[in-house]
């Protein structure tokens, strides 16, 4: 195979990574496209020396990642709300993507609280089973510091992530049912369907109607959600998707705007957390009509 092709067929696999580490696609094509321009450079310079093409083309990606997470860090310290991970949207039914629960809005959100280090160093490990003398080389430490990089993101996620993961299925329902709660305008119905320490996240960057705080409590929820609605009109298109490769919804508001939802059900089928994604920027290349 030539050099060329070899990239190409690692390319999807190049784009996860750099997605995952920082969740918006942008950035992540953009990390894709100068690890190409250096594996061109490098291929003509000593090709040979290439043993593994995958172990070094993402060990540049991680580097790269790692220096646009530094860089976004700072930048996110000054965004108007929460920050959300920019959605990922496909139609129902398409096929299952790998590893979708390290690619869940949840849990990108989650691993915001990382450090950039403990980020690249967990995500290699878990998500793409990196060799301890990988994470190594790719954030230019010891194989005894990367090991402690992981330990201490795995204790931080543990401590955080849900231990009883729900099934598709019942995903799938409770969404269904909080959207039709979401419809009647009865907050008790709402309510129900919430967790005692549920909280919702709505991202709109200052560019969409959003809480700049996220919202604690189910009454708090509720009066956000249906106030939300009042002010935006009754109108609306929604459908379902699948979105960071679980089940999620898009919902297109008679002026335009899109929101994009997802959920994290709790092990008593009640939703722990809502995430409600707004911001223009992060929304506007969804293909409504794809969904």
């Amino acid at each position: 195979m030539d050099r060329d092709a070899e990239f190409q067929q690692l390319r999807p696999v190049l784009f996860a990574l750099a997605y995952r580490m920082l969740a918006t696609r942008v950035d992540a094509e953009d990390i894709v496209q100068e690890a190409w321009l250096r594996w061109r450079a490098a291929v003509k310079e000593d090709g040979e020396k290439i043993s593994s093409p995958k172990s070094y083309l993402m060990t540049v990606v991680a580097r790269l990642s790692l220096d646009a997470l530094k860089a976004a860090h700072r930048k996110r310290e000054s965004y108007t709300g929460p920050w959300l991970p920019e959605p990922l949207i496909n139609p129902p039914g398409t096929q299952p993507i790998e590893m979708a629960e390290l690619l869940s809005v949840a849990f990108l959100h989650l691993i915001e609280s990382l450090s950039p280090a403990e980020r690249v160093a967990f995500l290699l490990r878990e998500a793409f089973d990196a060799e301890y003398e990988e994470i190594a080389a790719a954030l230019d430490t010891s194989e005894a510091n990367s090991r402690q990089l992981v330990a201490r993101a795995r204790k931080h996620i543990g401590e955080r992530r849900p231990r009883f993961p729900v099934d598709r299925a019942r995903h799938q329902a409770l969404l269904e049912r909080f959207l039709a709660a979401c419809a009647t305008g009865d907050p008790a119905q709402l309510t129900s369907l919430l967790s005692e320490d549920v909280i919702l996240y709505a991202d709109g960057g200052g560019k969409a109607p959003a809480a700049l705080n996220p919202i604690y409590g189910p009454d708090r929820i509720a009066r956000f959600i249906f106030g939300l609605a009042r002010k935006n009109g009754a109108a609306y298109r929604v459908r379902f998707a699948n979105v960071n490769g679980e089940p999620g919804a898009v919902l297109v508001e008679s002026a335009g705007t899109v929101t994009v939802i997802a959920i994290e059900p709790d092990s008593d089928g009640r939703l722990s957390r809502i995430f409600l994604v707004r911001n223009p920027d992060k929304t506007g290349g969804v293909d409504f009509g794809r969904v």
